[in-house]
């Protein structure tokens, strides 16, 4: 038993199941938050039928993804229309194995951790390309063509913001780039005099159209091209493709985190006497305030299957707050905490742009990049340059 449990391949396997088993289930909760967040932004409930507060939505529609008959287009490449959503979703998963979620979670620390998930968001593109190429028709064509423009428009800004971060850091470590701001006490966003605020706004406006996200979704613009590359999708190779994108959203939120943003660091880390307000109270806090909102829920809801999901899952929400009241269990947990609530907090602006901005014409898109994000990108990185030149 000993010997299983130093095998110093268990971990990175127990991950790497871990994610694959709960990522979709986490996809169909991004999508449910995603729902109730613009339905909030538009004062209305969003989804509200299936379970408490719509709770349960996600199981139905994967459920009813699993059950939609899966049609082939007759004139498709039908090998390569298959295996097109199979690899989106497999390098955007893949993405996972370098992401440190906490400095004692994950798959593998790799020396250059970084460029493995930029060059593994750049052969996602490959999926979306193929899938409308394969489908035989102009719509997923146009989409398809779409999304090969905007990728490489919108990586260069990537890039550039992503070296110029890489200089202060100066290490291509997943973990090494979190550890450099650990020992240097400042968030690469915020070091260099401030300076390294432009780069990391300009990562987070490039990530957005990377991802195909609004406002930058031309390559599934539905008054233009019906539904894009993913056109003549359905069922379960449509559900493929739902899949990469919101895992390619949590990884580009990841890497956001980890590379700007201090990723299982807590705020301040450096200072000492923040630790207990913002390690221990803090999480206990949130979690308490979440558990008494599904206890509210509960009392609220007539059914009796509704009144005991709500129950346990306020349970749950009074337990996890426990935890973090235990020393041992608070070390080995905080980490994971910090790291997902900062993601949250990027997902949630996301959301929040898809529901205020409309979409670019297509030429505002391409301006937007070449024209504006490349050269602020270009700028940043000399800028930087400079003064970590002159001041180290």
């Amino acid at each position: 038993m000993e010997e299983i449990l130093d095998n110093p391949y268990l971990q990175p396997i127990i991950a790497t199941l871990l994610i694959v088993a709960v990522f979709p289930l986490v996809a169909g909760y991004m999508v449910l938050a995603e729902r109730k967040v613009l339905a909030d932004l538009q004062v209305r409930l969003g989804p509200m039928r299936v379970g408490p507060y719509g709770f349960l939505q996600p199981l139905a529609d994967a459920f009813k993804l699993m059950l939609k008959e899966d049609i082939i287009p007759a004139a498709s490449d039908k090998w390569i229309f298959w295996g097109a959503p199979v690899l989106s979703t497999f390098t955007a998963l893949t993405a996972f194995s370098v992401i440190p979620f906490s400095d004692k979670f994950y798959v593998a620390d790799v020396n250059i951790g970084i460029l493995f998930i930029l060059a593994m968001s750049s052969l996602g593109i490959l999926g979306l390309i193929l899938g409308g190429w394969s489908s035989n028709s102009k719509y997923s064509l146009l989409g398809a063509l779409r999304s090969a423009a905007q990728m490489v428009s919108y990586e260069v800004p990537l890039g550039f913001t992503t070296v110029t971060a890489l200089m202060v850091a100066e290490t291509l470590s997943m973990q090494g780039i979190v550890q450099s701001q650990l020992d240097k006490g400042v968030w690469i966003a915020f070091s260099n005099y401030g300076l390294m605020l432009v780069p990391a706004v300009v990562f987070i406006i490039a990530a957005v159209a990377e991802t195909n996200r609004a406002p930058f979704d031309l390559p599934e613009a539905e008054s233009e091209i019906v539904a894009g590359f993913h056109t003549e999708y359905s069922g379960f190779r449509w559900a493929l493709f739902f899949l990469a994108e919101y895992a390619s959203i949590f990884v580009i939120c990841g890497i956001a985190v980890t590379v700007f943003f201090g990723g299982w660091l807590r705020p301040f880390a450096n200072v000492g006497f923040l630790e207990t307000p913002l390690n221990v109270a803090f999480p206990i806090l949130l979690f308490v305030v979440i558990g008494a909102g599904c206890a509210l829920g509960a009392a609220r809801v007539t059914l009796a299957y509704e009144k005991a999901i709500m129950g346990v899952l306020a349970l749950a929400m009074f337990l996890v707050a426990g935890l973090f009241a235990i020393p041992m269990i608070n070390e080995l947990i905080i980490g994971f905490f910090w790291f997902l609530f900062k993601v949250l907090v990027f997902i949630y602006v996301f959301i929040w742009v898809r529901g205020t901005f409309p979409r670019f014409r297509y030429d505002q898109l391409m301006q937007v990049g070449w024209k504006y994000l490349i050269p602020i990108s270009m700028g940043g990185l000399i800028v930087n340059g400079i003064v970590l030149l002159f001041t180290s």
